[in-house]
């Protein structure tokens, strides 16, 4: 299933023009940061080289000028960001979800900084209200040195939770895990936390719970309560 998609148009290899454009974009971010907000994350994750250390208080710059809607004069970064596509070659990445698993998909074949480039510009083509969170998403992805899979979409999302199901509607995953009735409303705190415990005495390999997988079992459970409990703030 297309949870995602971006597409980047670049200058090709070994011409002399620098230029970025944008094409097609599948972006969902409502939650934000959404899965739109993901795959914009991993794109810079996935492409951030570390001989470019001397661009990159300029790219947290360009990410801050974007957040705010600032009109970003061009050229930047040593490349033009432009409407017209004529020309350019296309470097299409995704975010597809298979079953409760998520797999980014990324086709580059332009430069690193071009495809970092596209993805902060479009960034730019989200609403205001989930584009500050996903500013934060692109800030974090920046620093990320780790391998773009799951842990990558923890972090991005500030979550342990990392299922297809737990980021498509987190407070849907969080009352099914701690075992509320289907289409139950906002639970009480003390209904959450009485229903945290139960589901860890189930789980917990001191009370008979299975030591196989215990230790994720307990951190999903963690943070439904903790999804939960963020409702009422």
């Amino acid at each position: 299933m297309l949870l995602a998609e971006l597409e980047v148009w670049h200058s090709r290899p070994f011409t002399p023009t620098r230029r970025v454009s944008l094409g097609h974009l599948v972006l969902p971010s409502d939650p934000a940061p959404g899965f739109g907000g993901l795959l914009l994350g991993a794109v810079v994750a996935a492409h951030m080289d570390p001989a470019d250390d001397d661009l990159w208080p300029d790219i947290h710059r360009l990410i801050d000028q974007v957040d705010r809607g600032d009109n970003v004069v061009q050229p930047r970064l040593r490349h033009r960001f432009q409407v017209d596509r004529l020309g350019l070659a296309r470097s299409t990445h995704r975010l597809i979800g298979e079953g409760e698993d998520l797999k980014f998909e990324f086709d580059s074949h332009g430069n690193k900084l071009q495809q970092v480039l596209g993805a902060i510009y479009a960034a730019e083509r989200l609403e205001e209200s989930s584009r500050h969170l996903v500013a934060e998403v692109l800030h974090t992805a920046m620093r990320w040195t780790g391998p773009i899979g799951p842990d990558l979409v923890a972090r991005l999302v500030g979550s342990r939770a990392k299922s297809f199901k737990s980021l498509a509607d987190p407070r849907a995953w969080a009352l099914d895990l701690l075992g509320f009735p289907e289409g139950s409303k906002k639970p009480s705190k003390r209904d959450v936390t009485v229903r945290f415990r139960g589901q860890l005495m189930v789980v917990h390999p001191d009370h008979g719970g299975s030591e196989v997988g215990a230790s994720a079992a307990i951190g999903d459970l963690g943070e439904a309560r903790r999804i939960l409990l963020a409702w009422h703030e």
